[in-house]
């Protein structure tokens, strides 16, 4: 079978989580979930030229995610995120501005390695810089796949840019609270179905995922509607679980597999991340495979 290949597009950086600094940033832990989970990953994004820059090139290389299409900015620095942790764990973010994901620029290198790639992979957060925003619709117009994480981060959206960039996507996948507002915005429904249909029908996707915490995931594609239940765990925090999830999803979705067999692969994933501290723990096939195996009795 061959072997899938995802290119993700957009921030990394260190999350500053209480007990210390953890690589992140959504796209590059779908890239390293990607890669545990036997696909080809390739990350598209900015660092300064300075030593937290080199650790994350190094975190990269550690973990077999090729590094040539990681641009060192000469003038802005590497971007951290402070991440504070409620009593159930769930994460909010302080997210710097003025750092080197906010200027990537295109290359001929990374447009063909688009061009090559079954899926490209982006999410909200980077438009919020001029040229990275220029350089990932460039990209758009190349890639054969083109899945939009919503991944919404306070101030950094509007409906006007978000509705752009739906309007660009084939794969689309959110939370439950992103869709409330994306309905807000769009539907004026607070049916989850019927939500997310007209999605499908208004920007001409291919399916709408929808994470919904320990509630599992659903997922809406041209054969109709899907639900899991989603695998009860013990969370440490849930920094990186819709990103894992949606690296599950893609792999699977990518080797051929029903909706409803992605749909309980990226919740055995993101349910695994769950029970870890930070988006980027080790997972494996095999551990997703036993995990599930346990669940199910």
């Amino acid at each position: 079978m061959k072997q899938a290949s995802i290119i993700c597009f957009g921030e990394v950086l260190w999350d500053m989580l209480p007990t210390g600094k953890v690589a992140g940033g959504a796209p590059m832990n779908v890239a390293h979930h990607a890669k545990q989970l036997g696909a080809h990953s390739i990350m598209i994004s900015s660092v300064g030229q300075d030593t937290l820059g080199d650790n994350l090139v190094d975190f990269l290389n550690d973990k077999k995610i090729p590094t040539q299409l990681v641009q060192r900015s000469e003038t802005l620095p590497t971007s951290v995120v402070k991440v504070h942790l409620d009593e159930k764990g769930s994460a909010s973010y302080e997210i710097v501005e003025g750092v080197a994901w906010d200027d990537i620029r295109i290359s001929a290198p990374m447009r063909s390695a688009v061009e090559q790639a079954d899926a490209l992979v982006f999410g909200s957060l980077v438009t919020r810089g001029d040229t990275s925003r220029a350089s990932l619709q460039a990209l758009l117009q190349v890639a054969k796949l083109r899945v939009f994480d919503v991944n919404l981060r306070a101030p950094f959206f509007s409906p006007t840019s978000i509705e752009a960039l739906l309007e660009q996507a084939d794969v689309v996948k959110t939370n439950d609270e992103e869709l409330e507002l994306l309905a807000e915005w769009f539907v004026q429904s607070s049916d989850m179905p019927a939500m997310t249909q007209y999605l499908m029908d208004r920007f001409s996707l291919q399916k709408v995922i929808v994470t919904r915490g320990s509630k599992g995931a659903a997922c809406r594609d041209q054969a109709g509607w899907h639900e899991h239940p989603g695998y009860p765990v013990t969370v440490k925090d849930t920094v990186g679980s819709g990103d894992s999830f949606l690296a599950g999803f893609l792999t699977s979705m990518l080797s051929g597999k029903s909706t409803l067999d992605c749909l309980d692969f990226g919740c055995a994933v993101g349910a695994l991340v769950a029970t870890h501290s930070g988006g980027t723990p080790k997972v494996s096939p095999a551990m997703v495979k036993a995990f599930q195996k346990e669940r199910k009795g």
